[in-house]
């Protein structure tokens, strides 16, 4: 990767990249490696747009040329799993294999992990203004140990599980294709309109970006009226401003879910660490949610829910946070292997 003029970035410090990359949006950082630092230290960052970039590697070469920096490695949270030395996810705009990005750009090493683990790493160093809970349990005392879960609705649905510990541990998951439970009622009305009868339907299918959209376009249906919003974001405005009411409807079916979601996950990872709602779009609806049966829903989960009980629940913008998460893993795996970052 070429300079466009000299580094504003020099000294004996180690430099390397760290980035987030998902459907929509492709986050990239420069982070600082020192081996007596407790955090990354971030010295730059940027945020795409996937659709208008042929490749990922297209992307990085921006950012080295913007900041006239070369750094001989990558740590890349990516949305979907490794297989076959390349990543796997229908959500991504272009193929992603580590080994041909290290060719393209010239790097020693391109190493990947899933991108909800990466916000998993983050949630160690989140700051507080970037959250707001939703639920905080009877026995606040401020500090809660034990696993922490990270779930987040976008282009598709992420779920990783934080293990206590130092270094902290992380599970990557795929819970967002655990089946879809819909209460009877409207929900398994709803359910019907989007999906043939005794046929799978995934979380991920109502809970992200796309999802919204196809519920709304249900319950249009089932109301036998136009399907007036294309747009995902479309439809979160409305239902807050409280303009269309198969938009509010729409929203108030998808925190619902959400919340049971959230409350198997608790149950199932045994989350007294906390809840961590992560995702662009849900920064924009933390209001409605929290006016909505999501807590409820989280909390309504039969002989369980003195367990629930304990278990607090956040939202957070994400913005940087996969990115710090990213930097975080790699200085850990460098540092326990005795290798440097950059």
């Amino acid at each position: 990767m070429s300079s466009a003029s000299a580094s504003p970035f020099t000294g004996t410090q180690e430099l390397f990249l760290a980035a987030d990359v998902g459907g929509t949006h492709a986050r990239i950082g420069l982070i600082a490696f020192q081996p007596e630092q407790s955090m990354p230290v971030m010295l730059a960052y940027r945020v795409y747009t996937c659709a208008h970039f042929a490749g990922l590697d297209a992307i990085v070469r921006a950012f080295c040329n913007e900041f006239a920096v070369k750094p001989q490695c990558l740590a890349l949270a990516c949305a979907g799993f490794l297989h076959d030395g390349a990543v796997v996810n229908n959500n991504l705009r272009w193929p992603v294999a580590p080994a041909m990005l290290e060719k393209s750009l010239a790097l020693r090493e391109v190493k990947v992990l899933n991108d909800f683990e990466a916000l998993a790493y983050g949630t160690a160093y989140l700051d507080p203004r970037n959250v707001t809970t939703l639920y905080t349990p009877p026995r606040n005392n401020g500090a809660y140990e034990g696993p922490v879960v990270v779930v987040g609705p976008g282009t598709g649905l992420g779920v990783a599980v934080r293990l206590p510990g130092t270094p902290p541990q992380v599970l990557a998951t795929e819970a967002g294709h655990i089946q879809l439970a819909a209460r009877v009622g409207r929900e398994q009305a709803v359910l019907s309109e989007l999906v043939a009868a005794d046929t799978h339907i995934p979380y991920d299918s109502v809970l992200s970006g796309p999802g919204l959209l196809r519920v709304y376009q249900a319950v249009c249906r089932l109301g036998g009226v136009d399907a007036a919003l294309s747009e995902p974001s479309a439809i979160t405005a409305a239902a807050c401003a409280n303009t269309n009411a198969q938009a509010v409807e729409t929203l108030h079916l998808f925190c619902g879910w959400l919340g049971s979601f959230a409350g198997d996950l608790a149950m199932l990872y045994g989350a007294t660490g906390g809840i961590y709602v992560a995702g662009g779009f849900l920064s924009r609806m933390t209001d409605f949610m929290a006016n909505s049966s999501f807590v409820s829903r989280f909390l309504d989960k039969g002989v369980m829910r003195p367990f629930q009980q304990t278990v607090p629940v956040h939202v957070v913008d994400h913005a940087q946070l996969g990115v710090v998460g990213a930097a975080s893993w790699l200085m850990h795996e460098h540092l326990r292997s005795g290798g440097q970052a950059g």
